[in-house]
């Protein structure tokens, strides 16, 4: 217990900031103390995405400007007001949309215009290295070294929608996609005989069997392991020619590359199919998915969607339901793969622009987001959604355990946000007003 030098009271002190008990004791009660950490989480998604736009040109001072103030709102003593901290959060939900929309023209200005692409995955003969991450300046860097070297480059986790960009695509050293998730990458990143760069978040403590494989950028660092601060990633080149070369094992091929401007490319034809009855629903499954085995809830959810449904998805929540075969409806693939989670913002243009063609709001649309809830970019793109005033979101599978009952209460009730339920398919059958 530590004791409050402005009231002489005693609280509980976490090591991060004063926490009062629900009486309100330093102004600061547990629903304060919620939005609070709400906020620091978005902040610290946004600041993420915002770093990844900057090292691409892009960057706003408006931004930055509310980075700084939204962390001094959090200051001891400085906001014990519930309605004006809401308000904080939510501006963070719009401030990121901001962040998004600039990250996704910068990465179309520097990598080109996006187009669906077929990939290989496994491994090619040769030399390897496996990148992991978000950064796609890191790819570009590292293709550079490559070149002249018969060096082969494969993406990983959240690197994959690295190939719907024509300037990292066409690149001859760019050789496909290699494993899934972030959480596996302790079983695929030691089955893997190259060199490995870990670029950004989603990064786990390795092996000894590859540490001295495994190299990272800038902020990430792991014990054992070469960090690499320049940009110059010459020495994972190198590392990469002296290690055991991989072996040719192409396990499958995969279409990625449903940005947002392709989709709406096809609005016309998609209005068509919703006017006519043919598209009963459109679905966003995905986000930022936890490292728990047997979660099989998206998975579920998404195999029971009709057959004349479409489902978009991005982050790495796809992968808990990418590998499975839902075919084509009116030409396109039911599963397009949107990119990033960052690429959020692509979902948000495609319902927008969708709503403006039946001229209705968003919320009136067939349209339900079931959005894996784990990290804090989930956090501030979930705020960005909230700011625009998108209803009926599914979170899950696990509720955030640092929302209070009361801030939970206040967002169910303003905009409908509820928690997955056990049975995907009654969740699924809830969705489409197939409950009584």
């Amino acid at each position: 217990m530590s004791i409050c030098n402005q009231c002489e009271q005693a609280y509980k002190c976490t090591g991060c900031d004063i926490k009062g008990d629900s009486t309100g004791i330093c102004g600061k009660n547990e629903d304060i103390q919620s939005l609070q950490e709400i906020l620091l989480y978005g902040l610290k998604g946004m600041s993420a995405y915002a770093c990844h736009a900057r090292r691409l040109g892009a960057s706003d001072p408006e931004v930055d400007a509310f980075v700084q103030e939204a962390l001094f709102s959090t200051m001891t003593n400085v906001n014990f007001d519930l309605g004006a901290t809401l308000e904080t959060v939510l501006k963070c939900g719009a401030m990121n949309f901001k962040v998004m929309q600039m990250l996704d023209a910068a990465h179309v200005r520097v990598l080109g215009a996006p187009s669906p692409a077929t990939i290989k995955e496994g491994t090619q003969a040769g030399p390897g290295i496996l990148i992991t991450g978000h950064d796609m300046v890191d790819l570009v860097d590292l293709l550079k070294a490559c070149e002249g070297t018969p060096v082969k480059v494969y993406t990983h986790g959240e690197m994959m929608p690295a190939h719907m960009y024509p300037n990292l695509r066409n690149h001859p050293n760019l050789a496909g996609h290699y494993g899934d998730a972030w959480q596996k990458q302790r079983s695929e990143f030691e089955a893997f005989p190259g060199a490995i760069l870990a670029s950004t978040n989603c990064v786990l403590i390795p092996k000894e069997s590859y540490r001295e494989r495994i190299f990272t950028t800038r902020e990430v660092a792991l014990p054992g392991a070469v960090r690499i601060t320049d940009n110059d990633y010459s020495v994972v080149v190198k590392k990469a020619l002296n290690l055991p070369p991989c072996r040719e094992n192409i396990v499958k091929e995969t279409t990625v590359g449903f940005h947002h401007s392709v989709i709406l490319s096809q609005a016309p034809a998609i209005i068509e199919g919703v006017k006519a009855g043919k598209i009963s629903h459109f679905f966003v499954i995905g986000g930022c998915d936890g490292s728990e085995p047997g979660r099989n809830y998206f998975s579920d959810y998404a195999q029971a969607c009709p057959p004349d449904s479409f489902i978009m998805t991005l982050g790495c929540g796809k992968y808990r339901i990418r590998n499975h075969d839902f075919g084509t409806h009116l030409g396109l693939p039911r599963l397009l793969d949107m990119g990033q989670c960052n690429d959020a913002y692509g979902a948000i243009n495609v319902a927008v622009n969708l709503a403006k063609a039946f001229n209705c709001g968003v919320n009136d649309l067939p349209l339900t987001l079931v959005v894996s809830w784990f990290e804090q970019k989930a956090v501030a793109v979930l705020l960005t959604l909230l700011h625009l005033g998108v209803k009926n979101i599914s979170i899950g599978p696990n509720p955030p355990a640092f929302v209070s009952p009361n801030v939970f209460a206040l967002l169910q009730k303003t905009y409908g946000l509820r928690l997955t339920g056990r049975d995907a398919k009654a969740d699924l059958a809830l969705a489409l007003g197939k409950v009584a």
